[in-house]
């Protein structure tokens, strides 16, 4: 098994990951950690203790940060999500409690008790994972991998022209989870934006799974009415649940390598930038940084077989 951290916004999409998680026998969950993003972080992790106690499953969540590291702090879109996160579905608050810990001291103690095994799922904006940089810069050598779902490289942005949303939301604190010695995987719109996941799909959860099938279902169709209003599509993308599944079969994705930078400011700010091609670009931007890899293709078939069995599976019975 896998020993994971998923560090979330919840959030649809979200929620969608965090139940592939909760259920997929490859993934060993230590814990949730929540930031602001889709909605407040007071919210996320209102969220996040509700999926949990839903799916009754008995996972940590540790509440992280409110703000992004320098800029100002964007309006949460409810217009994707809803103001509740969950599609205004107005669910009864949730009777646990995040643990004492901040995300960031917990995911510092997660990698130190258990060096080179830790998968950081980061589905979200990264401000709790560059707070664990900050804390403890040495966990670069001790994590298996980080693998976010975040950035495009050469598609089109879903927030700017060239910028996705988690990104954008805190560029600065994406900026050095990129220049950070560990191995991060982007698994971006590049990819997300080539899996779609219908209503028949969700139908079929809400029918073969009684636990959270129906919630799924309902709140998937807040985030399909959005997409279905400015996309042509029949459905929604498969974006944070990508991620989760890069983690349980990396074979889905063919990815490129290079070094990153992530723009901080101007018209640009919140571009994922790939130096790919190993020409010595006369800039410091990507001087000394790692190699990372970022997400390029995608057996969408695969992607969304894995989610549907995941949804429907005896787990859930």
């Amino acid at each position: 098994m896998k020993k994971v951290i998923l560090d979330t916004d919840p959030g649809i999409d979200d929620a969608m990951a965090i139940f592939t998680a909760f259920e997929h026998p490859e993934i060993e969950l230590l814990g949730l950690t929540t930031t602001f993003g889709n909605v407040s972080v007071e919210q996320a992790t209102t969220n996040a203790l509700t999926l949990v106690e839903m799916a009754g499953v008995d996972v940590p969540v540790a509440r992280g940060v409110a703000t992004p590291w320098f800029k100002d702090l964007s309006d949460f879109p409810d217009f994707v999500h809803g103001t509740d996160g969950f599609g205004n579905l107005n669910l009864a608050a949730p009777k646990g409690k995040p643990i004492d810990q901040s995300a960031a001291q917990f995911i510092v103690e997660q990698v130190n008790a258990n060096p080179g095994e830790i998968s950081l799922i980061a589905i979200g904006p990264l401000g709790n994972l560059a707070a664990a940089l900050q804390i403890d810069p040495s966990i670069t050598s001790k994590v298996k991998e980080v693998v976010l779902m975040g950035g495009v490289i050469a598609a089109d942005g879903n927030v700017s022209p060239v910028a996705e949303a988690n990104i954008l939301s805190d560029p600065h604190a994406a900026d050095k989870v990129m220049a950070a010695s560990w191995p991060v995987v982007i698994v971006g719109l590049d990819v997300t934006h080539q899996v779609v996941l219908n209503n028949a799909l969700f139908a079929n959860i809400a029918k073969k799974n009684s636990k959270v099938g129906g919630f799924m279902s309902k709140a998937a169709q807040f985030y399909i009415d959005f997409y279905s209003s400015i996309r042509d599509i029949d459905g929604c993308y498969a974006h944070d649940v990508s991620a989760v599944a890069y983690v349980v079969d990396s074979s889905i994705f063919g990815t490129i390598e290079g070094e990153v930078c992530v723009a901080t400011e101007g018209v640009a700010i919140g571009q994922t930038i790939m130096s790919r091609f190993g020409i010595p670009y006369p800039l410091t931007f990507w001087a000394d940084r790692p190699k990372q890899k970022a997400c390029m293709e995608v057996d969408s078939d695969r992607l969304v077989a894995l989610f549907e069995t995941s949804m429907t599976s005896d787990f859930w019975k």
